[in-house]
């Protein structure tokens, strides 16, 4: 949900700048020139110089309307999954949380009640990843939005940028489970999201979960890495385009590694569950390039890297499909 300028009569109505649009654009204008900045926008988060290593910044936004439906989430899950979004970059740049600093926008009549649920959420997130708050500032406005700027170390940080021909492809985590969660709740059967799969999509996208740990993990062998937030079709072409190579999926290792509760869902709401995986968003799964060796005891080999440029879906029988852009919020 966007506010923009009145129109003038007759004209037609400007179009908002879609997410990626716009990252590029103020990445022209914000180029980082400074010695202490290792690495500037483009990534998962920036990097800093410091005498102990590196360390990595990120901020997120989660705004009502936009982000998430109250009529759909409790407060407490806003909360949650709001810190959790921030922190999971800096778990796919294999640094350890510190810090966040937490900025709210609340609307009129948003009581004290209201704040101590939404905080509560905040908080337990906060415990849950060691990443404690330790300020911010709280202003009124339109509608609920929370932003988490989070901080994190790190001796050797991953980027998107690593990856080269003839790396392996893995997946850590689960994807397209929130996505399915979503759309149970949007128009799926009311009985699904009691039972058994369907709780379990609910709970992935209510409650998200930053995968710290294991990005701590796969920094030591990734040559690159990028988490899930918007797809993952969407997200391993980010990856591509910034290591400049191509990145190709396979389908058959991709189906073999959907989780049963998304297949059962998938059936339910009559989605192939490989579409739910590819297009949509907020798992936090981690994908990560290695020089073959295997990143984490959980993690899933699910493609290679070519030379070439972008991100193909090499489907059971030989052909390849472009894969589509992903997920946008508020699309």
């Amino acid at each position: 949900m966007t506010r923009s300028a009145p129109a003038r009569r007759g004209a037609a109505p400007a179009k908002t700048v879609a997410e990626r649009a716009a990252i590029a654009c103020l990445e022209r204008l914000f180029g980082a020139t400074d010695p202490a900045v290792a690495l500037g926008i483009g990534d998962d988060a920036a990097v800093l110089r410091w005498a102990g290593g590196r360390l990595v910044w990120t901020v997120d936004a989660c705004v009502e309307g936009v982000h998430f439906d109250r009529a759909w989430l409790s407060l407490g899950d806003v909360g949650w999954r709001s810190f959790h979004a921030a922190v999971s970059d800096l778990g796919a740049m294999g640094a350890r949380p510190v810090a966040a600093l937490s900025s709210l926008v609340l609307p009129a009549g948003f009581t004290r009640a209201e704040l101590s649920a939404l905080g509560r959420g905040q908080a337990a997130a906060a415990t849950a990843l060691g990443c404690p708050v330790v300020g911010g500032n709280v202003s009124g406005g339109d509608v609920l939005s929370v932003t988490t700027t989070a901080i994190g170390a790190a001796r050797r940080v991953v980027t998107r940028r690593g990856a080269r021909p003839g790396d392996v492809v893995w997946l850590v985590g689960e994807v397209g489970l929130a996505a399915a969660g979503l759309r149970l709740l949007r128009d799926g059967p009311a009985a699904w999201r009691r039972a058994r799969a369907g709780a379990a999509c609910v709970k992935a996208w209510r409650r998200p979960r930053a995968r710290v740990a294991e990005g701590l993990a796969v920094a030591r062998s990734a040559t690159a890495a990028i988490d899930v937030s918007d797809g993952l079709g969407g997200d391993v072409g980010q990856l591509a385009r910034a290591s400049g190579v191509r990145v190709v999926l396979d389908e058959g290792a991709l189906r073999a590694a959907l989780c049963p509760e998304l297949v059962a869902v998938g059936a339910a709401v009559g989605i192939d569950p490989l579409a739910l995986a590819l297009e949509g968003g907020e798992d936090y799964a981690l994908v990560v390039t290695t020089h073959e060796r295997r990143p984490h005891p959980v993690s899933v080999r699910i493609g290679c890297v070519e030379a070439g440029q972008g991100a193909l879906l090499a489907r059971v029988g030989g052909a390849r499909a472009l894969l589509g852009a992903g997920f946008e919020h508020g699309t």
